[in-house]
């Protein structure tokens, strides 16, 4: 989970990228990178941190040129810390110049690594962006033409994956067959944004041409964007959890408004609501689900905990220590909102059940009578392998325990999920085409001990 941006434009991308990346910034805080290219070299700046303590003013100054690609990092367990993983990659051989940045996990990544050390490749980083900067420029030198490199390359990928990547001037944008990491593209006066969401694009002013189709590489120039559709699949695999949590309410994902899906959910959450005098969200995550909610039931929308917003996303920081700790910093109660009330707190997922635990605790602290609480998402019960950092299933408390052992053990008055069959129709697309592997435990491709769907089917384009 990490957040991409690539920009072609006349005038200079160093700040375009920057405000870009800004808007995805609740995709990745660990790290933050630019890459630029002026036609004859690349300039790059990176570092550890949200992109407000990478960057300044002055340094932006530096990365001259017309096309730029730069990401806001969110890495998994097993590669965090490592600072030589920040992307962007830059790469130069054999005359030609590439920076890659990728938003991927792949399930063969381990055999691939290990087929092109077998060709010779040191690899200096755990990324899977210089695995497929190997794969291009392998392709490269043995002398096919940089689409077919990157048409090639995709071909031996498996799993999710979207990227952007200079090479020799030129941007290209790519996609995974199942769809299940978003990629968009737009248009401004003066060139072509590629970007994770849609929000980037509304900060550039530029205008929304379409989502990046599953399977397809854009090849894209000052004069236009080509084309080429790679690979196809029957069924298409949208990560859920997009809709539910990642996404910004305010994107547009494959063609749904993230916050009308939220507020359906919630909507659907409120049958046979509780007597209650209340209805609060756990901010931010929350807001659109518990407007959705207060409207359906007809019980008043009052905010009963408020964001320190000087405080970043609690799921993506990767200590639990850390997650617990943040809680308290992140939000407080209104005490005058919640004293001897009966509170419906709405949230998007529980996945360890520790924030839960210490929020429901902490309004009840503050006088609350009555906590219930209603989640966006279905039980959590399996981990994800593409690109979520869900925990084991020893550390989900959903795959242990049932629905009022749950209730119990965080101390809700009541707690209700959303269903799946609710969340499928409030997002708005056909449940076979939805990656709902975390709360349903069949998962879009093979994974080695894990249950697999076997309804779509993946090939090249056009067989």
């Amino acid at each position: 989970m990490s957040g991409i941006a690539g920009i072609i434009d006349s005038r200079g991308v160093a700040y375009p990228l920057y405000y870009a990346l800004h808007a995805l910034q609740h995709r990745g805080q660990e790290a933050a990178g630019i890459s630029t290219f002026d036609g004859q070299a690349f300039f790059m700046h990176k570092g550890p941190g949200q992109l407000s303590e990478v960057f300044c003013e002055e340094i932006l100054g530096r990365l001259a040129g017309n096309v730029g690609v730069g990401q806001v990092l969110y890495t998994q367990k097993a590669h965090r810390g490592r600072i030589e993983n920040i992307q962007p990659l830059n790469f130069t051989f054999k005359n030609h110049k590439l920076s890659v940045t990728v938003s991927a996990a792949l399930i063969n990544r381990e055999m691939l690594r290990s087929e092109y050390e077998g060709k010779g490749h040191i690899f200096s980083t755990t990324t899977n962006a210089e695995l497929i900067a190997a794969m291009i420029a392998h392709e490269l030198i043995s002398g096919v033409s940089a689409e077919e490199a990157f048409v090639n390359t995709m071909l031996r990928l498996s799993g999710a994956y979207a990227g952007v990547a200079i090479l020799d001037g030129i941007l290209y944008a790519f996609r995974d067959p199942l769809g299940t990491k978003p990629l968009c593209f737009g248009k401004t006066g003066f060139g072509h944004v590629v970007v994770s969401e849609s929000v980037a694009l509304d900060i550039l002013s530029a205008v929304f041409e379409a989502d990046v189709c599953p399977g397809e590489l854009l090849t894209i120039t000052q004069d236009g964007v080509t084309h080429r559709q790679v690979l196809e699949s029957d069924h298409k695999a949208y990560c859920v959890f997009e809709y539910v949590y990642i996404a910004r309410p305010d994107s547009v994902i494959d063609g749904v408004l993230v916050y009308d899906a939220r507020r359906k959910i919630g909507a659907c959450l409120a049958k046979n609501p509780p007597k209650a005098d209340l209805v609060s969200p756990v901010p931010d995550s929350g807001i659109a689900f518990a407007t959705g909610y207060a409207s359906e039931s007809g019980i008043p929308y009052i905010e009963g905990l408020l964001k320190n917003r000087y405080v970043g996303r609690a799921f993506i920081m990767p200590a639990q220590n850390l997650r617990e700790n943040a809680v308290r910093m992140k939000m407080n109660p209104v005490r005058r909102h919640v004293t001897g009330k009966s509170v419906i707190l709405v949230d998007d997922s529980i996945v360890r059940g520790t924030t839960s635990l210490r929020i429901v605790d902490m309004v009840k602290d503050f006088g609350a009578d009555e906590v219930h609480l209603r989640i966006g998402s279905p039980p959590i019960v399996a981990p994800c392998y593409f690109g979520v950092d869900l925990p084991t299933r020893d550390e989900l408390i959903a795959a242990g325990l049932d629905l009022e052992s749950i209730r119990e053990k965080i101390h809700a008055t009541s707690l209700k999920y959303v269903s799946t069959e609710d969340l499928v129709a409030s997002i708005g697309i056909p449940a076979e085409d939805l990656c709902m592997a975390c709360s349903g435990g069949t998962f879009p491709l093979d994974i080695k001990n894990e249950c697999s769907c076997c309804c779509r089917h993946i090939s090249p384009a056009g067989q």
